[in-house]
């Protein structure tokens, strides 16, 4: 009888499997990227910005340097500090968390983030002691991105009176077909819709921060923000200046800004700082865009697909030595390009998973390669005098110059 009972026991647990083992290769099944919100209440937003213990890094966002210290963003998280004044030994000081944020500007000791649609300002001149200043309440537009890419969203029950969307985590999940199917046609067009006429963050594009003489100028995907910071703890929020569409990025030179967007670049003259007017554009097909100036060009890297367009990734370089008529002089294929940057004949160019490239740039019809570190994901770089900077997936590394190339002097895991 205990042999039957035990043979019973088995085919029933065998025939479970099987099932299971049926549904995982059932051909109405396939894997989606399911995005949920991350929420939070009103009251903790508000005051939820706090100096913490170091912790590990969820999602590598830009750096910043900033005298002996590197800040690292932590999307939709904070703000990790980073003392490197020992470049060869960094070493993580402390964790400053503002939910929502993307960006942050350093000035006399005064940090300047962005909070959703809140700018933040802390007192770093201590750095063991970090001070709140002040908060502006509803001065930026909202950063969130909306993650286009995923298959379903999943908004659960959000109270948009008491609670805000504070960022997205995605999974990859086995869904129905049909499931899909029918959401696709029906349900999540409708949450797009609702999410957009709600402050659920969906702009396009991520705000970023530059800081010239006394003033402050945030982009969003729309519009340039301006703040007048001649009172370092009090900024004045002055008018918003119309910019176009998929804003993402700003560089400074001279009284000239370039916004890069997902359109093209976009070329603002600041002689009137605190009404910066519109020059000229440079328009290329649809994708994501950084740009970085050096003489009299631009070199803007192009990332093609996912929510970026289907344009082919590449490396442009613009003639603006007539700055009213921005020209393309040449272009070159990459595979993912994110953050670049220049230090003198040098161009850096993290290409994501294909690495850290970098060039002699003395003739730009024809870059020579000097290096290419092909083992890591790259995303944001700074040249900075001494060495470079570098951020990839969840580490900070660093790099000394050399004639012809860089050498790597240190790397810190972030996570």
């Amino acid at each position: 009888m205990k042999k039957k009972t035990l043979w019973f026991v088995l085919i029933i647990v065998l025939g479970l499997v099987s099932c299971d083992d049926d549904t995982q290769d059932d051909d109405r099944y396939a894997e989606y990227l399911v995005a949920r919100p991350l929420t939070m209440s009103m009251t903790e937003f508000k005051n939820g910005v706090d100096i913490i213990a170091p912790r590990p890094i969820d999602e590598s966002g830009k750096i910043y340097a900033y005298k002996d210290y590197v800040f690292v963003n932590d999307k939709y998280r904070g703000v990790h500090i980073i003392d490197n004044s020992n470049p060869s030994a960094p070493r993580k000081l402390a964790f400053i968390k503002i939910a929502g944020n993307v960006d942050i500007s350093v000035k006399d000791d005064y940090l300047y983030a962005d909070s959703i649609t809140d700018l933040v300002v802390l007192d770093i001149s201590d750095i063991s002691n970090i001070r709140k200043v002040t908060r502006l309440d509803n001065v930026l537009r909202d950063n969130i991105v909306f993650p286009i890419e995923a298959d379903f969203f999943e908004y659960g029950d959000i109270d948009y009176q008491n609670e805000i969307v504070v960022g997205w985590e995605t999974v990859t999940e086995r869904r129905l077909i049909q499931e899909f199917q029918e959401r696709f046609q029906t349900v999540d067009f409708a949450l797009a819709e609702a999410a957009n006429d709600a402050a659920v963050g969906q702009g396009g594009s991520l705000a970023r921060f530059k800081i010239v003489d006394d003033y402050l100028y945030a982009v969003d995907s729309h519009t340039i923000n301006v703040f007048d910071i001649q009172d370092l703890e009090n900024p004045k929020d002055l008018d918003d200046v119309y910019a176009g569409f998929d804003i993402e990025t700003i560089f400074n030179r001279g009284q000239h800004l370039f916004l890069g967007s997902m359109r093209g670049m976009y070329i603002y003259d600041i002689s009137n700082p605190a009404v910066p007017s519109f020059i000229s554009e440079f328009q290329h097909g649809t994708a994501c865009d950084p740009v970085v100036v050096d003489g009299d060009y631009a070199y803007v890297t192009l990332r093609g697909g996912n929510g970026c367009g289907a344009t082919e990734s590449g490396l442009f370089i613009v003639d603006i030595s007539v700055i009213s008529n921005p020209v393309l002089a040449e272009t070159y294929a990459m595979d993912e390009p994110y953050g670049l940057g220049i230090k003198d004949e040098k161009l850096f160019i993290c290409d994501g998973a294909s690495g850290l490239k970098v060039y002699d740039k003395t003739d730009i019809s024809d870059l020579v390669s000097l290096n290419h570190f092909k083992d890591i994901v790259t995303f944001d770089v700074i040249p900075l005098e001494e060495n470079l900077l570098m951020v990839g997936e969840d580490v900070l590394y660093q790099y000394k110059y050399l004639d012809n190339n860089i050498e790597l002097i240190s790397s810190l895991a972030l996570d």
